[in-house]
């Protein structure tokens, strides 16, 4: 049974999402100035993240939470403007779901999450003596801890090596039907990525003007 680990103020949200959900084992924050270890310590599958907390937010928790590990973030926020969604994602979560939302929908989306996360392919790709296997990128003794979402951005380009993966293609493998995603928030993650993945050495991936990406 899968971990959810919420981070909401709220306790009618809290009580609202633990009552609808018989599919995992719930779990909420009981002091919100030590959020991160809480989590450290139930070490959840998934993570429910609302923007505005007490002592600190949601964005320095995501921050906090990304220096130790790549468990899925979905933000919960009642600050739907995109700004607010974009930094999400440049602070490392992996989907946004405004407030107030349907139980259906928030089911659907985590469950969406989970699968990509935890089913896709474990099939190792290579590229120019980098090894993808899973959610680790390696090369010799060189490895890195990927994210769900970058997983899944640097699994679509491994498979289509030295040629233009468009944008769109790349939105449908992240997001399926997630309304708020556009071509900001990729260009956001690629960038984080792109970052990331130069601390091994990795520096293969290109930039088609309006189209999309390569890896050469």
């Amino acid at each position: 049974m899968a971990i959810v680990f919420i981070v909401e103020d709220d306790p009618a949200i809290v009580k609202q999402i633990k009552t609808a959900f018989n599919d995992y084992q719930l779990l909420s924050v009981q002091d919100f100035r030590s959020v991160a270890q809480e989590i450290a310590t139930a070490g959840p599958d998934l993570i429910l993240m609302d923007i505005k907390l007490p002592y600190f937010n949601g964005f320095y928790w995501t921050t906090e939470i990304r220096k130790q590990a790549t468990t899925p973030i979905l933000f919960l926020s009642s600050a739907d403007d995109e700004m607010n969604q974009v930094m999400a994602m440049n602070m490392g979560a992996d989907g946004y779901v405004t407030k107030p939302f349907s139980i259906d929908l928030l089911q659907a989306k985590i469950n969406a999450l989970l699968r990509r996360t935890y089913q896709f392919s474990q099939t190792q790709l290579t590229f120019q003596k980098f090894v993808l296997a899973g959610s680790e990128l390696k090369k010799g003794s060189d490895r890195i801890e990927l994210t769900p979402t970058e997983s899944k951005l640097l699994r679509t380009l491994f498979e289509h090596p030295n040629q233009t993966v468009t944008k769109e293609i790349l939105l449908e493998k992240l997001w399926e039907s997630d309304e708020y995603v556009d071509a900001n928030t990729l260009q956001v993650n690629i960038a984080r990525m792109r970052k990331k993945l130069l601390t091994i050495g990795f520096d293969y991936i290109g930039t088609v003007r309006g189209v999309g990406y390569v890896l050469a």
